[in-house]
């Protein structure tokens, strides 16, 4: 069964857990610590809210009382009062309730909007490196599904913890002033319910944990299957992999089923307190009536109401008590995720674009895996303003790797990369983005219109500017003999386009970002070889005064590069070991 390896894992592995970060100390105890610090301030309206509500429900099972004791002709006295201060009370904690609703919704987006662009930005800012050892499945659902889970944590644990431990507090002080032995009855039976929920919590938050294991194996399965889709159906594996989807998802079925299962057994020990101290309650009173020692039938009767509102913070508490096990289960992942790099002076950023861009290699070496040897070893060369330079070597010479660092997608394990003298490590991302731009062998198309996957890489440009940069890409070759021309959808990954259409669509994309360095990883990669003399040509174009890194296999884009007199460096083994061209 495909399985990602875990977020933990993948982060040791590419090294992004070694960068300093602007957040608290890692861990799941110290992120929950953290998140629980500014979960409690969040939650301070619902508690207010809750707290007042208690008090309002002790005022209404006061008025209830009274005016049960007056319909069974145990007290006398005008009813209006009593029944006209029940309804406004009564109105009173609907008002409170439909606004603590709507708060608590609103304090579990506002935490859940706030945890997803956070990590998000930790995802973004590890880059595509991160998807070397952890499965792009798991990344998702620790975003979705993870972030989802700790919605009651904030929403309802926090507010709730608060209020389980003062409302009942309250109401017990009120109950010792009216009568001392029901309060020791309160209490009592109120102990009995932290025993039970640690109990039943443990048992839920390994279930929790367990459950989480299987919802991942079961999004992994599923979105590898449907990215191989047609293999599956061409070798005929249809039916096996269909049974291993379902077994999965019987899987995951049967573990949400134990979670529930573990649950609910804390809510029948406050079942069971409620009702016990109901019932004491009940036979001393009514022994106290028969012997005619009942004082006050009104106090009573309200001690008898007050159990149910007494154990509503608790219920409130317990329904509650699983999020925090939840939280506990996808803190191990979330607290995991790449920190954010602290923020790095600018060095020359403002004079790069004006003077144009020469870059430097100075004996940079890169480790992805200890036990696969280093991807490069001592890699030197430089490429001077409006140079080109291609990258030759057999498939896993470093080729890719040399690219990646230049994108910032991952920082060498040794030596220095500068751009313009500057370090590349110490330029904002902001403006290194803008230095570069990028074409890959498979460019990323997204889901909409040819237009808007051009504009992707500068969303200010006007319609014209996307207009030209489609006819420097030669996109209008084809896009007129489409229903809508630039404006045609086009479906995830460019579906609907040929491997030459989206190339020119990502060289479009690239002539209108404008950026003084291009480079391009294998951009003829899968073309015929009248496509990739077109391609290659558009490119030509491209890379006139623009400092130009090529990795590449194809014969024609070497012959391409000798023409224009550019320089070819030869890897082998992630180490340099010939330079031909002119200097």
């Amino acid at each position: 069964m495909a399985q990602g390896l875990s977020i933990q894992a993948a982060c040791a592995k590419t090294g992004l857990m070694n960068r300093t970060s602007r957040s608290a100390p890692t861990g799941a105890k110290a992120w929950l610590a953290q998140q629980g610090a500014i979960g409690k301030r969040a939650a301070r309206p619902l508690v207010l809210i809750g707290l007042l509500s208690v008090i309002l429900a002790a005022g209404q099972a006061w008025c209830a009382a009274t005016l049960l004791a007056m319909v069974l002709d145990l007290d006398h006295g005008p009813m209006i009062w009593p029944a006209l201060a029940f309804g406004v009370i009564a109105m009173a904690r609907a008002v409170l309730f439909y606004v603590g609703e709507d708060l608590t919704f609103a304090t579990g987006a506002a935490q859940r909007s706030r945890l997803r662009l956070d990590a998000m930005r930790r995802l973004l800012e590890a880059g595509p490196a991160l998807l070397r050892t952890a499965h792009s499945a798991e990344l998702a659902a620790v975003v979705v599904d993870r972030i989802e889970t700790v919605d009651g944590f904030f929403a309802r644990w926090m507010p709730a913890a608060t209020i389980a431990t003062f409302g009942p507090v309250i109401l017990l002080i009120l109950v010792a002033w009216l009568d001392w032995t029901a309060a020791l009855v309160f209490l009592a039976t109120a102990a009995m319910v932290p025993v039970a929920m640690a109990l039943s919590g443990i048992g839920a938050g390994r279930a929790a944990a367990k459950q989480f294991d299987a919802m991942t194996r079961l999004q992994t399965r599923f979105l590898d299957r449907m990215r191989g889709i047609a293999t599956i159906v061409l070798n005929g594996r249809t039916e096996d992999e269909a049974g291993r989807l379902l077994q999965a998802a019987t899987e995951l079925r049967l573990r949400t089923m134990r979670v529930l299962r573990v649950a609910f057994l804390s809510s029948v020990a406050l079942d069971c307190a409620a009702a016990v101290a109901l019932v004491v309650l009940a036979i001393r009173a009514g022994r106290q009536f028969a012997e005619g020692t009942l004082h006050s039938p009104v106090t009573a009767l309200f001690l008898l109401l007050l159990v149910p509102e007494f154990f509503a913070p608790l219920r409130s508490f317990s329904a509650a008590y699983q999020d925090q096990f939840q939280a506990k289960s996808a803190a191990d992942q979330l607290s995991a995720l790449p920190p954010l790099p602290a923020p790095e002076p600018l060095r020359a950023v403002r004079t790069v674009e004006a003077n144009g861009i020469a870059v430097a290699f100075e004996t940079v070496g890169l480790t992805w895996d200890p036990a696969r040897g280093p991807a490069l070893s001592g890699v030197s060369f430089r490429v001077a303003a409006g140079e080109t330079l291609v990258l030759a070597g057999p498939s896993g010479s470093g080729k890719s790797s040399i690219i990646e660092i230049l994108l910032g997608f991952v920082r060498p394990s040794e030596g220095r990369v500068t751009i313009n003298g500057a370090d590349i490590a110490e330029l904002v991302p902001a403006a290194h983005a803008r230095l570069v731009a990028w074409i890959g062998q498979r460019p990323v198309l997204f889901a909409g219109t040819i237009r808007d996957n051009i504009r992707f890489a500068r969303p200010e440009a006007s319609a014209s500017e996307i207009d030209d940069a489609a006819r420097f890409a030669r996109l209008d070759g084809f896009a007129e003999d489409l229903p809508q021309g630039l404006d045609t959808i086009v479906g995830e990954g460019g579906f609907g386009l040929s491997g030459g259409q989206a190339q020119r669509v990502a060289i479009a994309r690239a002539a209108l970002k404008n950026a003084p360095l291009l480079l391009l990883d294998e951009p003829t990669a899968h073309l015929d070889p009248v496509t990739e003399a077109e391609v290659l040509d558009s490119l030509r174009r491209l890379t006139l005064g623009r400092t130009v890194i090529l990795a590449t296999h194809s014969a024609a884009a070497h012959a391409w590069n000798t023409s224009w007199g550019g320089r070819r460096l030869d890897l082998r083994a992630g180490s340099v070991v010939q330079t031909r061209g002119a200097a």
